[in-house]
């Protein structure tokens, strides 16, 4: 088939299925068609074949046909960008062979890496002293290319007229882990972006860590070597034609007119809180606290930014201590399934720099870059986090900014850099022992270190206690899945919810109302006073972290219905929330009082206050008794201030290792 005929065939096939599209391009002011493949092979299957095997050149003969029809004059080149190709044409980047090249093929990937935006040359003018003749040059090769000789017989020094520049960019695309076998290491490829796969609102569908589909044709680009000539050898390249997102934040979720009326009917069932976490997890038997929880998490708060600058997060992290078996990993990855932007990463095999950002080389453009990690990868999304408590220290402790001021800062080789990171964090853990000791209190069991604590907004314990009947009941539940694999009553689907929360994120803003500011304030100042005071330090049941968690957690909770207004029904669910967690897991064992310091210092409030008491006890026998102090006399005279003998030497231990006091002799102490 010739070029006229290609260029005749294609106008027919434009003006018959996607005149109205065209038209709707060149009003909006976009400089490109995207064609559906499987159209254009129902309308013609050979010139659909010749796009496969040909396609620099039959595209630019599409260019042409377009370019017939109403194209005003002012847009130079009206492009085709392909989609829908057929399954024949899908190939992992690992199969890419030199049959492959200059094929049109379609492959998904991960962005791993991103160059900046750069002018290209794609044709260049040239104007010959002699004869002024105009000579046109094509640049294809990475290297600028003049003419060597004119018609009139003049060889070189030709004058450059004009050149056209088109935008380019760079980006290296890596295979997806679920397409490869095990022992596999994932292979790259570098792609190139150029005219509208650049402009900035492609731009943000290739940010580094997003899942997308490429559609283009492979090139193989010579390498040079360092005689100046070229080896036998050759690099591949993908010149893209399109590119599609594969995975979208809650922002790029898109709803038709009846989904939206769905959504907005879904909304005013008195019951869509129950529905919502009966959809949340409907394989996972149990855990209805920590299903609402989560599903309050997806929707989230608000992102406060007050006029002094200062801005409160909206988005809540929980965290899941449990013991083994109890399903953590199942909810976290079903999480995975409804978030639609998320990363699951495993204790052991994530380092600080996988989890924030590194510093690498950068290949493109001769420097260092930035490689941003699954917190940053997960901006305005979710990130979930197995095994917390495997991490090292200072892995974990890599963690801290990103989880309460939401951002990353970098400051390597010669880049200082503050990344976004606006994350919603879910993780699990393992108790201290790795199961929960039913007679030791919870709080001292969760071995984090208190500043990591005391940033996540809720901690469930998640206990697995033999009890026969809730045995008898969970054991059905999963045999019952097993045989029949139908994962029990779902009220919405997942992709309903999935574009429930992401509606609800995008479109519901609710504010506080007096009767829900009122429900937490009461809860909130009936809390910080409950201790009573015994002679001792006074327990801080709750701190004002945890008030801006209540916040948050109403917020979410309005979200459920869709509401404008956060009411006292919604401030009631989240104290009835928070008050859960913290009767379970932030319990002084002595008092039995809810004591917040058991849980982000170790230390609760009594013990605290005991310290004190021993040590006012210790001046005084000094006075008396002068500077080595009898341990039994010790003892008698703290148990008049009602501390018992064991709780004593449990205090004196801990000051001994604290290295507040020494043992001259046995038998004796003296302070240092």
């Amino acid at each position: 088939m010739d070029v006229s005929e290609q260029i005749k065939k294609f106008e027919k096939f434009i003006e018959q299925n996607y005149h109205a599209d065209l038209l709707e391009a060149i009003s909006s002011g976009l400089n490109y068609i995207v064609i559906d493949f499987a159209r254009l092979s129902r309308f013609d299957p050979s010139l659909a074949d010749l796009v496969l095997d040909h396609p620099d050149e039959v595209l630019k003969a599409f260019e042409i046909g377009i370019k017939n029809l109403e194209v005003p004059d002012n847009i130079r080149r009206f492009l085709v960008r392909l989609t829908n190709l057929p399954a024949s044409q899908v190939i992992l980047i690992r199969n890419i062979r030199s049959v492959t090249i200059n094929k049109l093929i379609c492959m998904d990937g991960i962005v791993r890496q991103k160059s900046d935006v750069r002018p290209q040359v794609t044709s260049a003018r040239f104007e010959c002293p002699s004869c002024g003749n105009i000579m046109s040059v094509i640049q294809i090769e990475s290297k600028f290319k003049e003419p060597t000789r004119c018609g009139c017989g003049r060889k070189g020094k030709f004058r450059l007229v004009s050149k056209e520049l088109v935008d380019a960019q760079k980006i290296v695309l890596e295979e997806i882990t679920e397409q490869l076998d095990g022992g596999d290491q994932p292979k790259r490829i570098d792609i190139i972006l150029k005219n509208d796969l650049v402009s900035p609102l492609s731009d943000k569908k290739t940010n580094p860590g997003t899942k997308i589909r490429i559609i283009g044709s492979v090139k193989e680009v010579p390498i040079p070597a360092k005689d100046g000539g070229k080896l036998v050898r050759f690099d591949l390249m993908v010149d893209a034609n399109q590119v599609i997102p594969l995975e979208e934040s809650f922002g790029d979720v898109i709803w038709t007119k009846e989904e939206e009326k769905q959504i907005i009917s879904l909304s005013h069932d008195p019951k869509i809180t129950e529905k919502l976490v009966n959809s949340m997890a409907p394989s996972i038997y149990g855990h209805d606290k920590v299903k609402e929880a989560i599903i309050l998490q997806l929707l989230g708060g608000i992102k406060k930014t007050r006029n002094d600058g200062v801005v409160t997060r909206g988005d809540m992290h929980i965290l899941l201590v449990g013991d083994p078996g109890a399903g953590k990993s199942q909810i976290l990855k079903r999480a995975q399934l409804i978030a639609p932007k998320s990363r699951y990463v495993s204790g052991k095999g994530a380092s600080g720099a996988g989890l924030t950002a590194s510093v690498v080389r950068d290949e493109f453009l001769r420097g260092w870059a930035l490689e941003a990690g699954a917190l940053v990868l997960a901006n305005k999304g979710f990130c979930m986090i197995d095994e917390l408590d495997k991490m090292t220290k200072e892995d974990r402790d890599a963690m801290h900014e990103a989880l309460e001021q939401q951002t990353v800062s970098i400051s390597k080789a010669n880049i200082q850099a503050t990344l976004r990171c606006e994350t919603t964090v879910l993780s699990a853990a393992n108790p201290k022992w790795g199961r929960f000791d039913p007679y030791e209190i919870l709080g001292k069991q969760i071995d984090l270190p208190p500043a990591l604590i005391s940033r996540f907004d809720l901690i469930f314990p998640i206990r697995d206690l033999p009890n026969k009947e809730q045995d008898e009941r969970l054991a059905s539940f999963i045999l019952n899945l097993h045989q029949t694999s139908n994962s029990g009553k779902c009220d919405i689907d997942t992709n309903m919810l999935k574009k429930y929360i992401a509606y609800a994120r995008r479109n519901c803003f609710p504010k506080l109302t007096d009767g829900a500011l009122e429900e937490i304030k009461n809860y909130y100042v009936g809390m910080r006073n409950s201790g009573g005071n015994d002679g001792g330090v006074k327990a801080i049941p709750i701190t004002a972290r945890q008030l801006e968690g209540l916040v948050r957690l109403s917020e979410a909770a309005a979200k459920t219905r869709l509401g404008e207004k956060v009411l006292r029904k919604d401030a009631k669910k989240a104290v009835e929330l928070l008050h859960f967690c913290m009767s379970q897991v932030g319990v002084d064992p002595d008092t039995g009082k809810i004591d917040i310091d058991v849980l982000t210092t170790g230390v609760s409030s009594s013990a605290r206050s005991n310290i004190i008491i021993i040590k006012e006890a210790i001046n005084e026998l000094e006075n008396k008794i002068g500077k080595t102090i009898p341990v039994e006399d010790l003892i008698k005279e703290v148990e008049n201030k009602n501390i018992t003998a064991d709780k004593a030497e449990e205090v004196i231990e801990k000051l001994k290792r604290a290295g507040d006091i020494f043992e001259p002799k046995r038998g004796f102490i003296q302070k240092i």
